[in-house]
């Protein structure tokens, strides 16, 4: 039997691009993953191309393209926890942290993956981070499990340095393309050749939330 890992992002998709590989890898090493989906994304601005989403059909849309790029990965439990998009940095903070802490308290994970707060480009993104990490950081030292952040920010070296976690992932490169692939309404990679799939997607990479520096 594996290890537990849990999975907290905002979005439908956050998953395909950044760490699709990775997660394919826990499951090939028995791990089991859970993935905690804040929203559905239903106020995302892309409607497919050709459009074949509107509106209204959105949210059902992104539910099943979310479905199936979790099957995709192989994630086995997929948690979907009803927030709305585009407004996690509003929410009632405990209502949040709560429903993060019950996760945590339920799977006793040994790594949690998460955006980086302040890192991560949209506030969705830097919102859900700074829960998790709120939330991870009141637990006792030793009950404490890895936090991984993904970052995107132009200022990532001068901010938080390089990433102390690279995953090469180009093995799992049929699982992540097809988790990418599941959401169509949002994105299109076909036509890139194969060295360029391997440049853009071959290597993930993290940060470990360094909680010790947080607290001084």
């Amino acid at each position: 039997m594996g290890q537990h890992i849990l999975v907290v992002l905002p979005h439908p998709d956050d998953e395909a691009f950044g760490l699709s590989g990775t997660l394919a890898r826990h499951v090939r090493e028995g791990d089991r993953v859970t993935y905690a989906c804040l929203t559905l994304g239903e106020m995302g601005r892309n409607m497919g191309v050709p459009p074949f989403a509107s509106r209204v059909t959105l949210p059902a849309v992104r539910k099943q393209e979310l479905e199936q790029s979790c099957r995709a990965i192989g994630i086995q439990d997929l948690r979907m926890l009803g927030f709305h998009d585009k407004t996690i940095e509003f929410e009632d903070q405990d209502r949040l942290d709560g429903e993060i802490d019950a996760l945590l308290r339920e799977l006793r994970p040994a790594v949690v993956y998460t955006f980086y707060p302040g890192y991560s480009v949209h506030p969705d993104h830097d919102a859900t981070g700074a829960a998790v990490v709120r939330t991870v950081g009141r637990l006792p030292v030793s009950d404490r499990p890895s936090v991984l952040c993904l970052a995107f920010a132009n200022n990532l070296e001068q901010g938080i340095g390089k990433p102390d976690v690279l995953r090469d992932v180009k093995a799992f490169l049929p699982q992540k393309l097809a988790a990418i692939r599941a959401h169509r309404s949002q994105f299109q990679v076909d036509g890139l050749t194969d060295s360029e799939l391997l440049e853009r997607f071959g290597t993930e990479r993290f940060w470990t939330y360094p909680f010790e520096q947080a607290n001084q």
